[in-house]
């Protein structure tokens, strides 16, 4: 008994070390110098000025207001059209490979390059959508450079390049529903809306808390294409947490943006595992 004990203690140490060196000792390391104004050389404790000044200063702060927008539009609605979309390809259609083929294309795009085509889409005199927009009689839109329409833009974009994974998770979900539900249901008389709200949507729920963990945690991390794109402009109307970080960090600022990146942690921990634990318990009790 006592060899079995230590066999399985010795069996998980290099893993315990490995997550002690990549997680553990770096998350202490960051609260401790977030509290600190550091360099690579010194640093000086001041306490939680840091954290203050994230909160107070609205240059920083509005970055947890667009994060907070960002994801809760992008993941709900991925969460919807991706559902819709994948039961539309599992349809009975002829050409439903193609067309996962085409839902599909623009994650095999890096998102940088998404960023950079949708800048030269969006520009507002030049932009291949205002082109098209003015064929109907519509103005000119500055997608781009109105800070109120900038971040919504973004979303858009994001959106658009998110739903291909989401529309993946989805048909495997759907496809992988016993058939016999939808015989036993057209036998009573059911007809495709409520098999498709009686059968499909709840069946699919596994597929569905996939989409809806993964979209929101990706959009509170989102950076690469909101910095493609208007690099947190025009003026702060775009910023999100981690590009607020990027530019202290660039700035020189390295204690206010290990602030930030602690502040961004704990709005991740807060809000993603609750979630994450509230849809798992959902779904074991279907």
């Amino acid at each position: 008994m006592k060899k079995k004990k230590m066999y399985s203690t010795w069996f998980l140490l290099p893993a315990m070390i490995v997550f002690l060196i990549i997680f553990i000792i770096p998350t202490v390391t960051s609260f401790f110098f977030s509290m600190t104004v550091w360099d690579f050389k010194t640093y000086r404790f001041i306490g939680l000025d840091n954290f203050k000044m994230f909160l107070t200063e609205r240059s920083l702060n509005i970055g947890i207001k667009n994060t907070l927008i960002y994801a809760f539009l992008t993941c709900g609605i991925k969460v919807l059209l991706a559902f819709f979309i994948a039961v539309f390809l599992t349809g009975s259609i002829r050409t439903k490979n193609i067309q996962r083929s085409i839902i599909f294309f623009p994650n095999l795009v890096s998102t940088m390059a998404i960023g950079i085509t949708f800048t030269a889409m969006m520009h507002p005199s030049k932009g291949l959508i205002n082109k098209a927009l003015g064929l109907f009689g519509a103005a000119n839109i500055n997608w781009l450079g109105n800070p109120d329409l900038a971040l919504y833009s973004i979303i858009g974009v994001d959106v658009w390049k998110g739903l291909s994974i989401a529309t993946v998770i989805y048909v495997a979900g759907i496809q992988s529903i016993d058939k016999t539900y939808y015989e036993a249901a057209e036998i009573d008389g059911a007809n495709a809306r409520q098999k498709l709200f009686s059968i499909t949507a709840p069946l699919a729920r596994p597929a569905m808390n996939s989409v809806i963990i993964l979209s929101f945690i990706g959009g509170l991390r989102s950076f690469d294409l909101i910095w493609a794109m208007t690099g947190g402009g025009p003026g702060f109307a775009t910023d999100v947490m981690s590009s607020i970080v990027y530019k202290q960090y660039a700035a020189g600022f390295y204690g206010l943006s290990t602030a930030g990146n602690v502040i961004m942690f704990i709005m991740i921990a807060l809000l993603a595992f609750p979630l994450q634990k509230f849809l798992l318990s959902r779904e074991v009790d279907s």
